[in-house]
């Protein structure tokens, strides 16, 4: 199927790449269709479209470049929505005018089940920053 996106025009995605977010986004409760959009240079960024409205797309960072341990834990109604499997996390990165102001999420990440192809936004409570710096984590990364 074809989609819009905001930064890359039409592309064409498979269905079942789209992951369905059981809980949405943050302020975007009209949305829960999305589809992860990767730079072949970057693996550590990813894009999350949404594919039902081509202005709505989040930046997302691999929390490895930031801190190498980041293993949060996750409530039992959070698994129970995700269904069992591995997790991903990604980190929404809030990108300033200057990008070395940019800052990422670790408090809220998005969490993702790739087996069953559900996501939710979660907040945690474990005591991670809402607002860390991205420029000079992890130097070299």
């Amino acid at each position: 199927m074809n989609i819009l996106t905001r930064d890359f025009g039409e592309i064409e995605v498979a269905p079942e790449d789209i992951i369905t977010f059981v809980s949405p986004m943050f302020g975007f409760e009209e949305m829960n269709r999305y589809v992860f959009l990767f730079a072949e240079e970057n693996t550590n960024i990813v894009w999350l479209q949404s594919v039902d409205n081509p202005h709505i797309c989040f930046i997302l960072a691999d929390p490895k470049i930031v801190e190498d341990n980041y293993n949060p834990r996750l409530s039992p109604e959070v698994r129970g929505a995700l269904g069992e499997g591995d997790y991903l996390f990604w980190l929404v990165v809030v990108v300033a005018e200057d990008f070395r102001d940019s800052t990422i999420n670790m408090k809220s990440p998005v969490v993702v089940n790739l087996h069953t192809k559900r996501a939710v936004q979660t907040i945690l409570e474990e005591d991670y920053p809402l607002r860390r710096p991205l420029a000079g984590s992890q130097e070299g990364r």
